[in-house]
This record gives C-alpha cells, structure tokens and sequence, in this order.
C-alpha cells in the first residue's frame, strides 16, 4: 500500500492498495491549517502495509508545501519506508486524456502553470511544458482547488513500478520565502 500526503492546495491524505484503488481517505480544503489538521488526518488513514510514502512536492506556498513534505518524512521515518517525491500538479492531470493545462492559485495575484499532453508509456502524465509562474490576466482560466491525494499516490505506484524519479527533494516553491535574513546591527554612538 501506498501513502500520499499533499499540501499544495488545502491538506490531503490517502492511502491505496497495490491495485491502485482508494483505501483510505481524508481531506480539508483549508489553505492555511495544515500543521493542525494533517497528524489527524494521517491518523484517520493509516493502515498496516504502507510501504512507501508519495510526498507532494509542490507548486504550492513556502510554509504549505513544508509542513506536508515533513509530515510524509516523518511517517516514512518512522516506518523505515522510502519517501517518493511526485509534483502535486501530475496528480490533477492524471485522468485527461490530451492536452490540459493544470492552473493552481499561487497566491499573491499569480498562477501556477504546468502544461502536459496525456500519458507516457508507464501511464505518468506527460509534461511538456515545465510548471512556471505567471501574472494572472484578464482572461478567465479554470484554477483547480483541490487535488486527489488517491491520484498523487496512483503517480507514485507508477513512477515505482518504472524505476522512475519525477521529482528531487526539495520542493518547487517557485518564489522565495517573504522572510528575509537581517542585515548587520545598526551602530550605535555613545
């Protein structure tokens, strides 16, 4: 069985059987309380026999995409399975079946783009033009606002079963954190 956790969009958590179909799952909408809701989440799926873990790398915000990724390490840690990084954007381009252009909010009057054309021969979404963050315009586009976390662990299962890699370990923020380091202590006269 494998687990995915994802927190792109709202949190969402599932599990999956080695079937592909849905076990477990669970989900929030909520943008902004992931680190409260995703331990009870994961608690509401878990199950005997996960032996892997699909993380949602992203597009997403800074603190979101951090607090998932950490909570799928941290579960993969503690059971000694591996962690199967997968961009959240394959999981809502699973199912087309010709091009489709995945439009996630990306805050701060932006979106997040990725552009793919059906399936690849293992049946992973076929990326054809990289996730890229543009100005939203004027012309109305359809943004996703949810995700399938029962679809990003399908991505997973087929990424394992073709030996592939469809992500690295560190997420696709796209932007800079708002934080910034201080600079050196102002100088004070006496």
């Amino acid at each position: 069985m494998i687990l995915a956790v994802d927190t792109s969009l709202g949190t969402a958590v599932a599990v999956i059987d080695a079937d592909g179909r849905t076990v477990a799952e669970a989900s929030t909408p909520d943008r902004l309380g992931h680190a409260e809701v995703v331990g009870d989440l994961l608690a509401r799926v878990a199950r005997r026999g996960i032996s892997h873990v699909v993380a949602g790398m992203g597009p997403g915000p800074f603190t979101g995409l951090r607090i998932g990724i950490a909570a799928a390490r941290a579960f993969a840690l503690g059971r000694g399975i591996p962690v199967i990084p997968v961009p959240s954007h394959y999981a809502i381009a699973l199912d087309a079946d010709g091009p489709v252009t995945v439009v996630t909010d990306a805050h701060r009057r932006e979106i997040a783009v990725s552009e793919f054309d059906g399936s690849d021969a293992d049946g992973i979404p076929h990326l054809v033009r990289p996730t890229r963050l543009t100005r939203r315009g004027a012309e109305p586009v359809h943004e996703s606002a949810e995700l399938s976390a029962s679809a990003l662990a399908r991505v997973g299962a087929r990424a394992i079963a073709a030996g592939r890699t469809l992500a690295d370990a560190e997420p696709l923020y796209l932007r800079s954190p708002d934080v910034v380091l201080p600079g050196p202590p102002k100088r004070v006269s006496g």
